[in-house]
């Protein structure tokens, strides 16, 4: 029987992530390489109001690319307990290019989400919602995840949410499994996030990570496994930058 815990900015240990981190993928898609992804994690340089940002950039390669490029930068900003504060994304997905931006306002428990179409001259999109005093965007979301020690057999729950919808996502630690990436072996633990059938996505999908069994608890693998006319997307570590 899992073990259910919740997870509350309280509770959260910044402190176990290093300051800073660059990580390599490669991204596999129907047994094929189909691109490359490029995460760095750091504390921000603002002094008065220190936090974290992370920032991944996703490309297309090879025949994937020419078929269907994808050319994405996302950033997420997080405060010092790693709640999100805001998150920016520029897209350029086919014949798709947009701009899409969220703040998080913990004070005014509010979030004010903004898409622009960069190609069309059409009004952007916008909106507000309600959210928690303390929320995370899936990308932040990873990273508070590294700072809890789930093992096998416990769950968490964790408030997400990307700027149109807000919920309270469930987090397993399912069982230690050994990987072989492009970076090497490892032993980790398999964790489930429940962001998908309709929980913050409609698309029936399941979300799977792993996560390294030691203290660092580094991602080196992630899948996402949709439906049959998407498939499977696989990040798999290839290269931990020195710095």
């Amino acid at each position: 029987m899992l073990l259910l815990l919740f997870v509350g900015p309280a509770v959260v240990a910044p402190a176990a992530l290093p300051s800073r981190e660059a990580l390599d993928y490669t991204v596999e898609w129907r047994l094929v390489t189909a691109g490359k992804a490029h995460l760095v994690w750091s504390a921000t340089a603002h002094h008065s109001d220190p936090g974290w940002q992370a920032n991944l950039h996703l490309e297309s390669t090879g025949l994937v690319s020419k078929l269907f490029k994808v050319n994405n930068d996302y950033v997420s900003s997080l405060a010092s307990d790693l709640c999100s504060t805001g998150s920016y994304l520029k897209a350029e997905e086919g014949s798709r290019h947009k701009e899409t931006s969220v703040t998080f306002n913990r004070e005014t428990h509010k979030a004010d989400y903004l898409e622009k179409d960069l190609d069309k001259k059409i009004p952007p999109t916008a909106h507000e919602i309600d959210i928690p005093a303390c929320v995370h965007d899936v990308l932040g979301g990873l990273y508070s995840l590294r700072t809890l020690n789930l093992q096998p057999g416990q769950a968490t729950q964790v408030a997400v949410s990307d700027g149109k919808k807000s919920v309270i996502a469930r987090v397993e630690a399912q069982q230690r499994e050994d990987v072989k990436t492009p970076a090497g072996a490892f032993k980790t633990i398999r964790y489930e996030a429940f962001l998908f059938n309709d929980v913050l996505y409609r698309r029936y999908g399941h979300l799977h990570l792993w996560l390294t069994d030691d203290a660092r608890k580094l991602p080196v693998q992630i899948r996402v496994r949709l439906q049959f006319t998407i498939g499977t997307i696989t990040l798999q570590l290839e290269k931990e930058e020195k710095t």
